[in-house]
C-alpha cells in the first residue's frame, strides 16, 4: 500500500518506515524539511515545488507540497494515512513556559486538523487514518487499571491535550477506517527515553525517578511499529488501541532495575522528585513523577502478537 507518514523522520517514524519498506508498501513522508519521498509542512512564504516519483505500477504519488497547497490541492494519491507528528514533551532543554506549551499544542493539533481536512475533501480518501497519541490521557493513579474504554482526557494539560487532539483527526462518515493508537513510553536503540537514560546507567549512577512506585507503561519501538502495521492491514482494526507491552504492572523502579541489569551495571541511585521539577517544571514533571496502569485488552483482542512482552527481553535487545 501507498502510505503517508506524518513526523516519518522522527525516532518512532523511522523505525515505522523501515517496518513497512520490509513488508512492500510505499513510503512518503510528511515532514519539516523538504527531499526526496518527502512532503512538507512549511508555511506559504517559503514554501517551494521540490518533485516527485513514480511507483512500480506508474502512479505518481510522492508529492511535495507546501502546506498551503495540501490544503487547496488535497491529499497525495495514498491508501494509509498515519500522524506522528508532534515536538517533544520531555525536551530537557527547553523550559515548560506559555511559549513551548503553545509549540507543544500547534504541533500536533494543527498537523493532524489539516491532514484530517484533507482527507475528508479527497476524492479518493484512503482507506485508514491512524494517529498516535498517548496514554497521558489516563489520570495518574497508584492503583486504578486503565483499558481502551477507561475514562480520561480532562483532568490536566496532558489529558486535555490529547482530548483536543484526537477530537481533531476525527472524520465524518465511514469511508475512512480511523484509529487512534495511545501509546506508553516508547524503548529503542538510537533515540526516545533509552538514548537520554544509557550514559548514567552505563555509568552505575541510573536509578529510580522519585518513589520509583510509579507505573511505568512502556512498548519496545518494534511493536508500536508493529501495532501501527496491525491497525492499516487489517481491516477489522478500528478505534482506540493503547501502545503499550501487556506488563502493565511495571514500575519505574522495576523498569531502572531491569535496565541495570541488561546493562550489567547497579541502578539504586534514585533521582530526587526535586531534581526532576526542577529541570523540567512541577506540571511536567508529573509525566515522571507519577504514572498509570494500562493494559492492552483492545490491542490483545484484535489478533496482534507482541514481539517483546517482557521488559528484560525488550531492554536486551536494545542495548544489546
Amino acid at each position: 500500500m501507498r502510505v503517508l507518514v506524518g513526523g516519518g523522520t522522527g525516532f518512532i517514524g523511522t523505525a515505522l518506515t523501515q517496518l513497512l519498506k520490509a513488508r512492500g508498501h510505499e513510503v512518503t513522508w510528511v515532514s519539516r524539511q523538504p527531499g526526496p519521498g518527502r512532503t512538507t509542512w512549511v508555511r506559504p512564504a517559503s514554501a517551494r515545488w521540490v518533485g516527485g516519483q513514480f511507483g512500480r505500477e506508474g502512479q505518481f504519488f510522492l508529492c511535495f507540497l507546501p502546506q498551503s497547497e495540501l490544503s487547496r490541492s488535497g491529499l497525495p494519491l495514498c491508501d494509509v494515512v498515519i500522524n506522528l507528528a508532534g515536538e517533544n514533551v520531555l525536551n530537557p532543554r527547553r523550559r515548560w513556559n506559555e511559549a513551548f506549551q503553545k509549540e507543544v499544542l500547534t504541533s500536533r493539533l494543527d498537523t493532524t486538523h489539516l491532514l484530517a481536512k484533507a482527507i475528508t475533501k479527497a476524492e479518493h480518501p484512503p482507506r485508514a487514518w491512524i494517529l498516535v497519541t498517548g496514554v497521558a490521557y489516563y489520570k495518574p493513579s497508584p492503583t486504578e487499571e486503565y483499558d481502551e474504554d477507561s475514562p480520561g482526557g480532562n483532568f490536566d494539560f496532558f489529558s486535555n491535550l490529547v482530548t483536543k487532539w484526537e477530537e481533531a483527526a476525527r472524520l465524518p462518515g465511514e469511508s475512512t477506517r480511523q484509529v487512534v493508537v495511545r501509546s506508553g513510553v516508547v524503548l529503542g536503540r538510537g533515540g526516545g527515553a533509552i538514548g537520554q537514560m544509557l550514559l548514567p546507567f552505563r555509568l552505575g549512577l541510573g536509578g529510580p525517578i522519585g518513589s520509583g512506585h510509579q507505573f511505568f507503561p512502556w512498548i519496545h519501538i518494534g511493536d508500536l511499529a508493529g501495532i501501527l502495521i496491525h491497525a492499516l492491514e487489517a481491516n477489522h482494526v478500528q478505534g482506540v488501541l493503547n501502545g503499550v507491552a501487556p506488563a502493565s504492572t511495571t514500575t519505574n523502579a522495576e523498569f531502572a532495575q531491569a535496565l541495570g541489569a541488561a546493562l550489567g551495571r547497579p541502578a539504586f541511585i534514585p533521582v530526587p522528585s526535586i531534581v526532576v521539577q526542577a529541570v523540567f517544571g512541577r506540571e511536567r514533571a508529573t509525566m515522571l513523577l507519577e504514572g498509570q496502569k494500562v493494559v492492552p485488552r483492545r490491542t490483545l483482542a484484535t489478533g496482534y502478537q507482541y514481539s517483546f512482552p517482557e521488559l528484560g527481553a525488550a531492554l536486551k535487545d536494545i542495548v544489546a
